[in-house]
């Protein structure tokens, strides 16, 4: 039976009011693209398997009894719980797709093909909808079929040789192939979404598009790929460092804290050699005139500024530092960071709603003026199945008829 479906009144000032987002997601990646989406003002329908759900729900339970990732990725969604494998779980899916306007996915290799919500598929029996793929290679490569995790994309791509020190590669902390790809499909959506009222005239509001992890680090990647084509080397990591320039590291304080601080250009150079380390010779030294001498003398450099640092606490360096306009900063640890006075006097902390109660989360990044975002409610899983269900035009009885079925059953 096909139901029709009315979407609710959207909030008016939102962005993306009456934008529908249909996540057929998992992990980061995907669900960092529709959280997105949903702090701007977008609806958000979270299809997940009855089944336990997005399997970084039990990444672990930290927050209350529920996952740190999940929490983080999923934020004002409405969880629907299908069992795609199921005629009737995939044709409520179509259903909601009917009346949607993205969708989003990151399943494994081959799967959207065979539930037949690929790119193709989707174009041949929703032309209006804008879909969005996200994988971890791209097609059409020798690694196209491979699973691809965050960890795994950073080491393919290079980002974990040039991450860590010298013999001692690292993955950067955050998963930045998945947050990176996850924005990057945001952006695409956001870009076709203000272009679809011109490829309606044009016969065709529908889109597709692909986004993979190993893309998008290659993107990350740009400076590093750039540096080794023309100069034939691979750049070594440096910890806390940087590579394109020079000085720049982390140095110890007096007081044992560690400050961050270094110079981006020439005239800053001299401004931290003559005004905040008070070493001219430095400052006249021919060697060191430009940012390519310093780099070939990083460590001389950074014996100099660190020995100036160990003599002074951190306040005082941060002041001499903050007087002569050179960029500096503390060196945080993340529960610094969760009481740090730049968040609370900014009032970036909000209360949400969660299965298990309140808990804390930062606003998004964007501050939009006249414009607050939703900060909805994590969802439990399947917890608007019934919603959802009944706003297609199902009834009670057919949604229990489901429910027996094991289409929308809850483990």
């Amino acid at each position: 039976m096909q139901h029709g479906s009315q979407k609710p009144t959207s909030v008016p000032s939102a962005p993306l009011a009456g934008v529908t987002v249909v996540a057929v997601e998992q992990a980061v990646s995907a669900p960092m693209c529709s959280r997105t989406l949903a702090d701007f003002g977008a609806r958000v329908i979270k299809v997940e398997n009855p089944r336990g759900g997005d399997f970084a729900r039990d990444y672990d339970d930290v927050v209350n009894g529920l996952a740190a990732h999940f929490v983080w990725c999923n934020r004002g969604k409405e969880s629907v719980a299908l069992n795609l494998k199921s005629n009737e779980g995939l044709d409520v899916l179509h259903q909601l797709l009917d009346s949607a306007d993205v969708l989003v996915s990151n399943l494994a290799p081959g799967a959207t093909t065979r539930l037949g919500i690929d790119p193709d598929a989707v174009a041949l029996r929703h032309p209006h909808l804008i879909a969005v793929e996200i994988d971890g290679y791209g097609p059409g490569g020798p690694l196209s079929d491979k699973r691809a995790y965050d960890l795994l994309v950073q080491a393919e791509s290079g980002t974990c040789a040039v991450t860590g020190e010298p013999g001692r590669p690292a993955k950067p902390g955050p998963p930045i192939a998945d947050v990176t790809t996850g924005l990057y499909a945001a952006l695409s959506i956001l870009a076709l979404l203000y272009s679809r009222d011109d490829r309606r005239k044009e016969g065709a509001a529908g889109a597709s598009v692909a986004v993979s992890l190993f893309d998008t680090m290659m993107e990350v990647m740009g400076y590093q790929l750039n540096w080794t084509r023309h100069t034939g080397i691979d750049q070594q990591p440096l910890g806390m460092s940087s590579p394109a320039v020079a000085p720049y590291g982390s140095y110890r304080t007096a007081d044992g804290q560690i400050v961050v601080m270094g110079t981006t250009n020439d005239i800053e150079w001299q401004r931290l050699a003559r005004g905040v380390i008070e070493r001219p010779d430095l400052a006249e030294d021919k060697r060191l005139a430009t940012n390519t001498g310093r780099a070939q003398h990083r460590d001389e450099l950074d014996a100099a500024i660190g020995a100036w640092c160990a003599r002074r606490d951190l306040a005082q360096i941060q002041r001499v530092a903050d007087d002569a306009a050179i960029g500096n900063a503390r060196y945080n640890l993340p529960s610094d960071v969760i009481r740090h006075p730049h968040l609370q006097t900014r009032d970036r902390w909000r209360t949400i709603d969660s299965p298990a109660g309140p808990i804390p989360a930062l606003l998004p990044p964007p501050v939009i003026t006249g414009y607050t975002a939703p900060m909805g409610a994590v969802p439990a899983l399947g917890e608007h199945t019934d919603t959802v269900l009944a706003e297609l035009g199902f009834g009670a009885e057919e949604i229990a008829q489901l429910r027996e079925k094991d289409v929308t059953r809850l483990a």
